[in-house]
């Protein structure tokens, strides 16, 4: 007898051994926590995205349910698992547009009663929407290569979450910032300005803060993920407590305080909306009315608002007449705002004006794209001329300090839609504003959330730069923080009034202005790296995997 092992017991066909094969490579993932399953279907993935970003919508004024904002981030997580990346595209569009169309509702209001005056909305909204749903597949990638590379309870709690942390955050700096300087319109941490982990706003910044809410909610999900296999497994949600009460009791960055000014607050409550119809001088009328008991009352400053002066008073000899002799009656500067003529250009300038005239300004550093100015104005005038025709201001961005001298205070400002850009808030801080004063017009957007809105920003910004905060508006609401988001006096919305206040002022930096940028690049850096390391892991395993197959084809049998 032969002694070679009978063909008929031990050969095996090659398509046998390369599907066989096949099996062992494919269910490697499977046995590793579902890395290739999606968490949900589609047809459910789809309506818990919608109910995400309804929720995140929420956390915001005027509903201002904060914790909906941890739902809204878990939701937004959970229906990108193991999903694809159409599927992942389609998830994010959901979110994004639940959350976008409802939060820029204000947006319509822009043009008043304009036929077209929607176009402004569903634009916004629309291109808010098409950014997060392309950037949302990288969710679905983090969730896939990660646990591919390696797999374990360390993995899933620690890793996994900071990634997915930082590619949320990543788009979120995306969104803020491209194009035209970006829309940092509803930011994650921003949702916190009254919630009690805000204080750590001041030791991470509001990108930093959003960073570790995801974290906290990504590690839940992952928990959760666990814990569904057994019950026993409970104590997977111990970090994540653990997490959550850290930030819960994290104290405020201490500043140090630096004496105080009397300030003037006027809320002028006048015709200052750009669809409104008035006479000439009307708005700037409407300031002086609510000025007048400044007369009686001594304070260090008046403050005006954006807008409140509806002629340049560089070439109006007559504005600029009525602003002196005002500052002489109140025995006071006055901190006001027009648009004027300087140079080059039109700029939305903020003037300290005396009774001998101007003697400091800033203007504003991001005027509104399709606000303050069109971009590309022949290129849009071709796809909607009636529209572009109807805005005729063209404001050119300023690079002047935003930060001026008055009295024995440096007061840091950031003109109505520059408080949403943190480079002002840090830059202010660094030229050593002493407290901020934020000027806006929201008569744009009467009746509307957008003044809440901002009023959250404003609050923010007290505590992320332990500063004291007074952010005017022409038409309301306007109030004033302590620098730890405290509000100390506040005016209705549509009334004219008046805050006379002593704002502290502070001295130091806090963590948050002198790290924040550098927590921004890191995010931003260390997400991209994490996913081309993964990518290129992920590469190798699939082409080492397929030079096996190649090889057991090859190998001889019988």
């Amino acid at each position: 007898m032969s002694d070679q092992p009978a063909a008929s017991s031990l050969a095996v066909r090659p398509d046998q051994l390369a599907a066989g094969h096949r099996r062992a490579v494919c269910s490697a993932p499977a046995r590793r926590a579902d890395t290739g399953r999606a968490l949900l279907p589609l047809w459910a993935a789809i309506p818990i995205a919608l109910a995400g970003g309804l929720a995140l919508d929420a956390s915001f004024p005027s509903l201002g349910w904060w914790p909906f904002a941890f739902v809204a981030v878990a939701l937004g997580l959970m229906v990108h698992v193991g999903r694809g990346l159409l599927g992942s595209f389609a998830v994010g569009a959901a979110f994004g547009a639940a959350f976008f169309f409802p939060h820029v509702s204000w947006a319509g209001a822009f043009l008043g009663d304009h036929p077209w005056s929607w176009v402004p909305w569903i634009a916004l909204a629309s291109a808010q929407t098409v950014m997060m749903a392309a950037l949302s597949p990288l969710i679905t990638l983090a969730y896939r290569w990660l646990p591919r590379w390696r797999d374990s309870l360390v993995t899933r709690l620690m890793l996994l979450p900071a990634l997915v942390a930082g590619v949320w955050m990543s788009r979120e700096l995306v969104l803020g910032s491209w194009p035209y300087g970006g829309f940092p319109w509803g930011r994650l941490g921003m949702s916190q300005s009254e919630s009690p982990i805000a204080p750590v706003a001041s030791w991470v910044g509001v990108t930093g803060l959003g960073f570790l809410m995801v974290a906290l909610c990504a590690t839940t999900v992952e928990a959760a993920r666990y814990a569904w296999r057994s019950p026993s497994r409970w104590a997977a949600f111990v970090p994540g407590a653990a997490f959550m009460i850290l930030l819960a009791i994290t104290p405020q960055f201490t500043t140090t305080p630096a004496g105080s000014i009397r300030v003037g607050a006027v809320q002028g409550d006048g015709p200052a909306a750009y669809a409104d119809q008035h006479a000439p001088g009307a708005v700037t009328a409407s300031q002086l009315t609510a000025s007048a008991p400044l007369e009686s009352n001594q304070v260090d400053l008046v403050l005006w608002p954006e807008g409140g002066v509806d002629s340049d008073p560089n070439a109006d000899p007559q504005t600029a007449q009525t602003l002196s002799e005002a500052a002489s009656r109140y025995d006071a500067p006055i901190l006001m705002n027009a648009a004027s003529a300087q140079h080059d250009g039109v700029y939305n300038t903020s003037f300290l004006w005396t009774q001998d005239g101007p003697t400091a300004s800033h203007s504003k550093r991001n005027p509104v794209p399709f606000g303050e100015y069109v971009p590309h104005r022949s290129f849009y005038a071709t796809i909607a001329p009636s529209l572009v025709e109807l805005l005729q201001r063209e404001y050119t961005a300023g690079t002047d300090s935003p930060v001026i001298p008055i009295a024995d205070a440096s007061v840091g400002l950031a003109i109505c839609f520059d408080v949403a850009f943190d480079e002002v808030i840090w830059e202010g801080a660094h030229d050593g504003a002493q407290v901020y004063m934020f000027q806006t017009n929201n008569a744009d957007f009467r009746g509307t959330d957008e003044n809440l809105q901002q009023l959250a920003f404003a609050r923010m910004r007290a505590i992320e730069t332990g500063r004291s905060v007074i952010n005017l508006s022409t038409t309301g609401t306007s109030q004033v923080f302590a620098p730890d988001g405290t509000t100390i006096d506040s005016l209705p919305v549509d009334e004219p009034g008046l805050m006379i206040a002593d704002v502290e002022l502070r001295d130091g930096t806090t963590a948050a202005v002198a790290l924040a940028p550098s927590i921004q690049g890191s995010i931003v850096t260390g997400t991209l790296l994490a996913l081309a390391l993964l990518a290129a892991s992920t590469l190798r395993s699939a082409g080492a995997g397929a030079g096996r197959s190649a090889l057991l084809l090859r190998r001889p049998v019988g």
